[in-house]
């Protein structure tokens, strides 16, 4: 097992570190130096190997999600145990891990029934950027700087309750499985959980991002005889069809609402709708694109906080469904290791990594994304 050097030198002891920081919205992100404390009770303190570089990280950068400032961002990281506290019995120092912005706390009612994975102890709907004992671990140029969903993976150094971490495979490529905490179980898991997508049916994907792309893998996997994509980005569509994509779509070069070219392409509609984008008319658009008495339409596009979505409740009477779910429905800490020994063993996710940087390098990450010319970037911590 690939051990982390500082495991003994460092326990016990505060880290001054490198991380990017964001001190404001609609700013670069600035690397600076850092402290990070000693993990608490029931907390463990994590070297980051690589992290990757999600849309929900933008949209934040954007203003277009809550979440206090100023704040290390990342919620998609791989890493190694450099120390853990008190009561910890799940993760030692030297085991390679995943970090969630999703713990799995195993002792409330979401976590304890079979179907449910939004775990009470969550920090995403209303974020406060603090430890589950309500303080920081992190210090810049004197002030606090707070936690993205008990992640906060833009550093060299973070610490994560111990409900927000697993151990995975010893076999997995460091730089690489990062993208399973987010990007891979999300998109996965809207297909084969939420969805539950059946050999020979049609789908539609609104998005080419990361989640999109893994949609359209997973999909692939499930025997779906045609997945159709829609985007207002065509320098996407060659990297669509490589991953399974049959038809693509540009809403902005259609003369009629998308809605109606899927159900004419389709006969009556697909059988399942994924919106993966975050944009009010892109989810009543695929709900819309569903067959209308079996159709099914999964909203895993995160949008602007305080947003409505709006629609005539009679598209659902025939029989449509609208669902959701966080990072696929996927039980964090019991579910995610298994995709990564499955990963292991039995497919490639490669593909949905089309960018590799250095940590100092983010905001040209960032740029990349915005761009359009990534599916998704990881940043490597390695020097």
């Amino acid at each position: 097992m690939e051990r982390d050097s500082h495991t003994t030198k460092t326990s016990g002891d505060v880290i001054t570190c490198r991380a990017a920081v964001a001190w404001t919205t609609n700013a670069p992100l600035s690397v600076e130096e850092v402290t990070v404390d000693p993990p608490k009770a029931c907390e463990v303190r994590v070297k980051i190997i690589s992290s990757g570089i999600c849309g929900t990280d933008n949209h934040i950068l954007e203003g277009k999600m809550e979440t206090p400032f100023p704040v290390i961002l990342g919620h998609e990281g791989a890493g190694i145990v450099e120390s853990i506290g008190q009561g910890v019995t799940t993760v030692k120092p030297g085991d390679k891990v995943l970090m969630f912005p999703l713990p799995e706390c195993r002792e409330c009612i979401y976590c304890l029934h079979p179907k449910g994975n939004f775990c009470k102890k969550q920090n995403i709907l209303s974020p406060t950027g603090l430890m589950l004992d309500g303080t920081s671990r992190f210090t810049c140029r004197g002030k606090k700087i707070y936690h993205l969903q008990g992640t906060s993976t833009f550093t060299e150094y973070t610490v994560v309750d111990e409900i927000a971490v697993a151990k995975i495979n010893d076999r997995a490529p460091m730089d690489t499985v990062c993208i399973i905490s987010c990007e891979v179980s999300t998109g996965f898991g809207a297909v084969f959980n939420t969805a539950q997508v059946t050999p020979g049916s049609t789908c539609v994907v609104f998005g080419l991002g990361g989640i999109g792309s893994a949609i359209v893998m997973a999909c692939k996997a499930s025997g779906a005889s045609r997945i159709i994509r829609v985007d207002t980005d065509e320098q996407k569509f060659p990297r669509a069809r490589a991953l399974g994509v049959t038809d693509c779509l540009n809403p902005k070069k259609l003369e009629k609402p998308v809605q109606k070219v899927v159900k004419e392409m389709t006969g009556v509609g697909v059988d399942f709708a994924f919106e993966a984008i975050g944009l009010i008319e892109t989810m009543v658009s695929a709900l819309k694109s569903c067959n209308r008495s079996s159709g099914v339409c999964v909203i895993m596009g995160v949008a602007p906080t305080g947003s409505q979505l709006s629609f005539d409740p009679v598209l659902l009477l025939p029989g449509r469904t609208l669902k959701s779910s966080v990072l696929g429905g996927y039980k964090t800490r019991d579910d995610i290791p298994k995709l990564v020994t499955d990963y292991v063993q039995k497919f490639n996710i490669e593909p949905l990594i089309t960018h590799r940087l250095p940590f100092p390098e983010i905001n040209e990450g960032f740029k990349l994304l915005r761009e359009g010319k990534c599916i998704r970037c990881v940043l490597s911590m390695r020097p």
